[in-house]
């Protein structure tokens, strides 16, 4: 099933569509337009303003501070300097048990310019004034209000803040930038800071997200270095995104024009595993100078995220190119965790465990019917070897007469494989579960620093891969000796521990607690073959 779902992806990958020159911004707001990034602009009166995203020396920054977050605002051009995140703990080396801090150091996001027919104002450039230093949201809403004035054009950002969210509200009015319609050009930085342990593997999964009609990832990674990557709108949302965490933008309200377009811009690689990709966005303003978004700056957390509607949980997709059939099972899966967690009041560890004996249970009666399947097709073997070879030279009539044997001894040639299938979409799920989830980034068990991380001592793979041989040797007593069966009966095990040594310890608990628990049903099989055998004996 893999090999048919991946392998035509391999070999035939789509073609790349030409790349197609980036147009300029037009003046007139209201329809589609796409996002450019243009290395000198002018201002409104001509004069020559520094890159969009730049940011002038010494800004005060402005703190607003909540149980979730604790967000810093820079008075040069109301830019996102710092983004805390109070509930998560940052595991990047140096950081020393810190707390997450989503903004890289010198590079700001939310760096906004403002494009009105040929000009283009770089608001990094302007010292905003600010309502307050400071502000702590606990219990209602707040504001902080940035206001600025320039030769004659005014701009002011009004932001929103709620104390149990991490998405707050952007609403802003223009003024004096001339008699055409402007455009807000927003810049959401190159990649936000890494805070992973593993962080070639959290920069694999750096991506801008849009969504349109659907939603779509385009990898850091798949962005050459000095390349730009035109991402046609309109998009309800844009966002950039690490491993657990993403930072987006959103035009969700009603009457509210929604992002024209965006684009990615290769920067400068260190490395293959550390790519970084400038993205900006471009709403158009309304001809009253008002324009209107939200801002998430947050945790990947599919609740919070699914809360929010407008398939904002589709930031952080499960399954690959297998995702129209993982996206849904994991998706269940995560649920039932979440729901078992806060129920029982059971650590994940051992949440997996109770999910992976659940698993089983339901399993257990097509397991059986599969084995006892399994024992009546090697009790028609020798017949079938006997019609097989009688009508070898008649396709047609051994189809009939196969057929005839499997109806009358009750035998299902393919009663076997559905309990061998079905345990197999939970534990594909699980993979990109544990790859993806945020809920067991740093989560603890036993031994196990982070079930969401390898076995930093093999322990659990070893038990994997052990289970999995101890249950192949029990399923086959009884069975009549097959050179093929008995290869793999060493290799499969000794093959999927190898495979599973990196893999997420929770992934390998699951696995491990799913073999052991299916000893016991495979031992009363296999019991009862011999004791068919046996009878077949006297009876023969």
């Amino acid at each position: 099933m893999l090999i048919v779902a991946v392998l035509p992806a391999v070999l035939f990958p789509p073609k790349r569509p030409p790349a197609r020159p980036v147009p300029a911004v037009p003046a007139e707001s209201g329809k589609t337009v796409a996002a450019v990034t243009p290395p000198i602009v002018t201002g409104p009166r001509g004069a020559r303003a520094t890159p969009a995203a730049q940011a002038p020396a010494p800004a005060e920054t402005v703190w607003v501070t909540s149980p979730l977050y604790r967000f810093g605002f820079s008075t040069a051009g109301g830019a996102l300097v710092r983004a805390e995140l109070l509930d998560f703990r940052s595991f990047a080396p140096g950081d020393s048990g810190r707390h997450v801090e989503l903004v890289p150091p010198g590079r700001p996001l939310l760096v906004a310019s403002l494009v009105a027919g040929t000009d283009t104002v770089s608001l990094a450039d302007w010292a905003f004034t600010p309502s307050t230093k400071s502000i702590q949201v606990n219990r209602d809403t707040a504001r902080v209000t940035l206001t600025a004035a320039e030769k004659g054009a005014q701009v002011t950002l009004e932001y929103v803040f709620h104390p149990d969210a991490y998405d707050f509200e952007v609403r802003g009015h223009v003024a004096g930038l001339g008699p055409t319609g402007a455009v807000l050009l927003e810049g959401l930085g190159d990649g936000l800071r890494s805070v992973e342990a593993d962080s070639v593997d959290d920069y694999r999964h750096y991506a801008v997200i849009t969504k349109a009609a659907k939603t779509q990832s385009t990898l850091f990674q798949s962005v050459k270095s000095g390349e730009q990557k035109l991402l046609d709108g309109p998009f309800e949302w844009v966002g950039v995104k690490s491993k657990y965490f993403l930072v987006a933008t959103l035009a969700l309200a009603e009457n509210q024009p929604k992002f024209a377009g965006s684009i990615a811009i290769g920067g400068p690689r260190a490395s293959r595993s550390a790519p970084r990709t400038s993205v900006l966005v471009t709403l158009p303003v309304l001809q009253t100078g008002d324009l209107r978004f939200q801002v998430y700056a947050g945790p990947l957390e599919y609740r919070r995220l699914a809360s929010i509607g407008h398939d904002l949980d589709d930031a952080n997709p499960y399954g690959g190119v297998l995702r129209p059939v993982i996206q849904p099972v994991s998706i269940l899966v995560v649920n039932i965790l979440l729901w078992m967690h806060e129920r029982l009041s059971l650590a994940y560890g051992w949440v997996l465990i109770i999910f992976g004996v659940l698993i089983r249970v339901l399993l257990w009666p097509l397991n059986q019917r599969a084995m006892e399947s399994s024992m009546r097709m090697q009790a028609v073997a020798p017949l079938i070897k006997n019609t097989q070879e009688k009508y070898k030279n008649e396709p047609e009539r051994l189809q009939r007469e196969m057929m005839k044997i499997y109806k009358e001894h009750q035998v299902n040639p393919f009663g076997g494989c559905l309990p061998m299938l079905l345990p197999m979409p939970v534990l594909f799920a699980l993979f990109f579960v544990f790859a993806n989830t945020i809920v067991f980034r740093g989560v603890p068990f036993l031994w196990l620093p982070d079930l969401s991380r390898a076995d930093p001592y093999f322990v659990l793979p070893l038990i994997m891969g052990l289970s999995m041989f101890v249950l192949s040797r029990v399923g086959q007593i009884g069975v009549p000796p097959n050179p093929q069966s008995s290869m793999m009966l060493y290799f499969m095990p000794i093959f999927m521990t190898v495979i599973f040594l990196r893999f997420a310890a929770g992934l390998n608990l699951y696995y491990a607690v799913s073999n052991l628990f299916s000893i016991p049903q495979q031992y009363r099989i296999a019991q009862r073959r011999l004791q068919q055998q046996a009878g077949r004996a006297r009876s023969g």
